[in-house]
C-alpha cells in the first residue's frame, strides 16, 4: 500500500518553574527539508496574539489544501483562475469535552477569467473539497461557502 509520510519538528525552550501563569508559550515548528520555520504559541489567553497558534495552523492547512485541490482541478478543466482568497473560520467550544475544533467554514472568493460559468466553478470547488486530504482527515464539520466572480 502506498503511503505518504510527513514529518515535523516542534521546539520550545524556557522554564515552567514559575508555574502555569508565567512561562512563555512561544515555540518553533519546522518540517525537514523546508527552509522556513514557523513561530507558534498557545491559542488560549496566555499566548502572544501576534504569533500563530496550532489551531490557526490547522485552519490554514484545511484552507490551503482546499485551494490547492481547486487550482489543480481548475487547471485540468482549463478554467482560468486569476484570484483565490479564503477567509476561513474555525469554532472550538471550550465547554464540551473533549475540547476540539468542531466546525470549519471556508469562504473562498474565486475570480476566474473567460467564459467559465459560476455553476462550473462551484462544482469544481465542491469536487476539490471531496479530494482535500486535510478535510478528509478531520472530524470537524466542514462547510464550504465559495463566492465566485467571473471576469470577462
Amino acid at each position: 500500500m502506498a503511503t505518504n509520510r510527513y514529518e515535523t519538528r516542534v521546539r520550545w525552550t524556557g522554564s515552567t518553574g514559575l508555574g502555569w501563569e508565567n512561562y512563555d508559550r512561544t515555540h518553533v515548528a519546522e518540517a525537514p527539508g523546508a527552509a522556513q520555520e514557523v513561530r507558534l504559541t498557545t491559542g488560549e489567553g496566555k499566548g502572544d496574539p501576534t504569533i500563530l497558534n496550532p489551531e490557526q495552523l490547522l485552519l490554514m492547512a484545511a484552507s490551503s489544501c482546499q485551494m490547492l485541490w481547486f487550482l489543480h482541478l481548475a487547471a485540468k478543466a482549463r478554467v482560468d483562475v486569476v484570484e483565490y482568497e479564503d477567509s476561513a473560520t474555525a469554532l472550538m467550544p471550550t465547554d464540551r469535552r473533549p475540547v476540539r475544533i468542531t466546525e470549519i467554514t471556508l469562504h473562498p472568493r474565486i475570480v476566474v477569467a473567460g467564459d467559465a460559468s459560476e455553476e462550473r466553478v462551484r462544482k469544481l470547488a465542491h469536487t476539490a473539497h471531496e479530494h482535500c486530504f486535510v478535510a478528509n482527515s478531520l472530524n470537524a464539520e466542514m462547510t464550504l461557502l465559495p463566492t465566485v466572480e467571473v471576469r470577462t
